[in-house]
C-alpha cells in the first residue's frame, strides 16, 4: 500500500479531504480524470488512531490540475457538504462536458453548474468566462446572464453568451432609439 515518491508539498493551502474509507480509490480516480495530475504518496499511518490500528489509515498525497490535495480514509466523523466545494474554471464547452460527464457519473446533479461525485464531494464545473459576464458593469447584461444560469445546471456557455450579449443588443436599440428623439 506504500506509494512514496521523493515529494514535498511547497503550497502554503492544501486542501485535505477526510473519506470514510475510499481515498485513495477517489485520489486515483481524480486524478485519472484531470489533466497536469498525478498520486504522489500513499503513507498508512504507522500508529494506532482512533481511524483504525496502526497501517489501516491511508494518508493520500495527490496533485490535481497542478494543486496539492491529501487525503485520509479516517472513517465516518463528518460527511462532505456544500459547504465546502472544488470549483473547477473550464475554458469551453468540451472541457465542462467532459469533467460534467466524469464527475457525475454515480454522484448527483444539481443546479447551477453543481455536482456531487460518487464520493460524496461538491463540485462547480463552471467556464472561465462566468465571472467576468457576471462582474459586467452593464448591470443589466449581469443580471441576464445570473437569470439564465439560474435555469442551468450543467452550464451551456453558448446560451449565457447569448444572454450577455442579447442585452447588450437590446440596451445599444434603446440608446439608439433615445438618441432619435433628440433634436438640435
Amino acid at each position: 500500500m506504500a506509494m512514496r515518491h521523493n515529494v514535498t508539498i511547497s503550497a502554503k493551502i492544501v486542501p485535505h479531504l477526510w473519506f470514510v474509507d475510499n481515498a485513495v480509490e477517489a485520489a486515483n480516480f481524480y486524478v485519472s480524470v484531470f489533466p497536469d495530475s498525478r498520486m504522489d504518496s500513499v503513507t498508512p499511518i504507522p500508529a494506532d488512531t482512533p481511524s483504525g490500528p496502526a497501517g489501516s489509515v491511508p494518508v493520500v498525497e495527490f496533485t490535481l490540475a497542478g494543486q496539492p490535495f491529501m487525503a485520509i480514509s479516517a472513517g465516518p466523523l463528518d460527511s462532505f457538504n456544500h459547504a465546502i466545494s472544488l470549483m473547477v474554471n473550464c475554458e469551453d464547452q468540451a472541457e465542462i462536458d467532459r469533467l460534467w460527464d466524469a464527475l457525475s457519473a454515480g454522484g448527483a446533479i444539481e443546479m447551477c453548474g453543481w455536482l456531487k461525485d460518487r464520493y460524496g464531494v461538491s463540485w462547480q464545473i463552471v467556464p472561465a468566462v462566468l465571472g467576468e459576464m457576471m462582474k459586467d458593469p452593464d448591470r443589466a447584461r449581469a443580471r441576464a446572464v445570473t437569470e439564465a444560469m439560474l435555469q442551468m445546471k450543467k452550464f451551456d456557455i453558448a446560451r449565457l453568451e447569448q444572454a450577455h450579449g442579447a442585452t447588450a443588443a437590446s440596451s445599444r436599440r434603446g440608446h439608439a432609439s433615445e438618441n432619435e428623439n433628440i433634436h438640435v
